[in-house]
């Protein structure tokens, strides 16, 4: 090992049950950050998402240096503050009429999709909750009681029912993904699932964490055309996928659904932890005091993820992600047609997923190339992660601020990083400290 890497391996070497490749860094501008080995690294994942703007983004920087200088208390628990009242206008703004009734305010998309499963349980009387297989609804006890990613151990919800979430790489073709997938919840419904014993279905309009498997058209329109028939409430976990990444504000407005509420959360404070849940009072005003923590609406977070929405806005950064995202995604097919490795590319906007295959026909994941990608390109100066159920599919959710080159150089080095990895030149001795989900 380099003292590069060797100096980097010790950054993190204190930071206990973690695996991961060395990556340590000690600040960042935009699109780079900074390792503390002083190298610019090109940041094609934004710490999962949640950097939207970029990192040291002006108008954050601004908003919370207000908030603080004269800081209105730090929770809206017994308080109201101008910040949370503001950013609650501005989030009943942005989602459809039916779940335009009250905003909850939390800290992270896990505790936002703990209290929506808790919350519709309790106002509806309906015990059972569907989600995906593959879904990703958050990191604490409820959240992942509702999920349905196979590197999670926690329990499920007794009354969760998993159900296919439509791949048409897999498929074979869109058509054949849905029909399959539509056929299995007709079949729930008619047989172990009674629907009036099901209070929400939670969807994910991208499943990002599950292989950013894009959903077929018309598929979530007939999901929704049941969900109505029934009386299930619709949930859309925006978390990591929405507030402008698809290139649409909202990444449920690509299928032309309008889900009963909406989960908001990572990108939503452009990096300080804020989470929000938007839906009809009947549902989110259903008893006193169900779901609470001491910070939650705090008034420099909530100032911060107001600027975020407003930046969003003023800078037209949702049609960025449109216009970045095609190209991005140009350059990746480009890619596709040079390295065997690639299987599939997809996604939308700056929500973006390459596949990587051992072998085409029988699409089976290389697993272990994904992760040895990922360390190439972090030490040719690139960060990115990897997702999916196994492990197979880079994944590319860079800031929302993203210019055209940047987009080319990364791919550029993506490019660089796939051949090495294809020509055996990386050491596969690299991930004996590596190893995500």
């Amino acid at each position: 090992m380099s003292d590069l890497y060797a100096r980097e391996s010790r950054s993190v070497s204190k930071m206990a049950h973690l695996r991961f490749f060395p990556q340590a860094v000690v600040g960042g501008n935009g699109a780079y950050l900074t390792g503390d080995d002083g190298r610019q690294l090109l940041d094609f994942a934004a710490s999962w998402g949640a950097a939207s703007l970029g990192h040291s983004h002006p108008a954050v920087r601004e908003a919370v240096n207000r908030a603080l200088s004269d800081q209105s208390g730090a929770s809206y628990l017994s308080t109201a503050s101008e910040p949370c009242v503001l950013l609650a206008e501005k989030l009943l703004s942005l989602v459809p009429e039916r779940a335009r009734g009250r905003v909850w305010l939390g800290h992270s998309g896990s505790d936002a999709n703990e209290t929506v499963a808790r919350m519709v349980v309790a106002a509806t009387g309906r015990p059972r909750i569907l989600a995906f297989s593959g879904a990703y609804h958050g990191g604490t006890v409820g959240s992942m009681a509702v999920s349905g990613h196979p590197a999670q151990q926690g329990t499920r919800a007794a009354g969760l029912t998993l159900v296919p979430y439509p791949n048409s790489y897999a498929a074979g073709s869109s058509e054949a993904a849905k029909n399959a997938a539509l056929a299995h919840l007709e079949r729930l419904f008619a047989t172990d699932v009674p629907p009036e014993e099901v209070a929400a279905f939670f969807i994910e309009p991208i499943q990002s964490d599950g292989g950013m498997l894009v959903p077929p058209g018309g598929y979530f329109k007939a999901v929704e055309a049941l969900c109505r028939k029934h009386g299930i409430l619709l949930v859309s976990d925006e978390v990591k996928v929405g507030l402008g990444r698809s290139g649409r504000f909202n990444a449920f407005e690509h299928s032309g659904i309008e889900p009963d509420i909406v989960v908001f959360g990572k990108g939503l404070g452009g990096g300080l932890p804020i989470s929000a849940v938007v839906g009809p009072e009947a549902i989110m005003n259903h008893a006193v005091a169900f779901s609470l923590q001491t910070v939650h609406g705090n008034p420099v977070c909530a100032a911060a993820a107001l600027a975020v929405l407003q930046t969003i806005e003023r800078d037209h950064l949702v049609e960025n992600a449109g216009k970045i995202g095609s190209l991005l995604r140009e350059a990746l097919d480009r890619l596709a047609h040079r390295h065997s490795l690639i299987g599939d590319v997809r996604g939308r906007g700056l929500a973006l997923g390459v596949e990587l295959v051992a072998d085409h026909p029988d699409r089976s994941p290389a697993s272990r190339q994904t992760a040895l990608t990922v360390y190439r390109a972090f030490q040719l100066g690139l960060v990115l992660y990897y997702v999916g159920v196994q492990s197979n599919v880079l994944e590319f959710t860079p800031p929302l601020t993203l210019t055209g080159a940047e987009a080319l150089k990364g791919v550029a080095i993506l490019d660089q990083a796939l051949a090495d990895v294809a020509a055996g030149q990386v050491d596969e001795s690299l991930l004996a400290d590596f190893a995500g989900w």
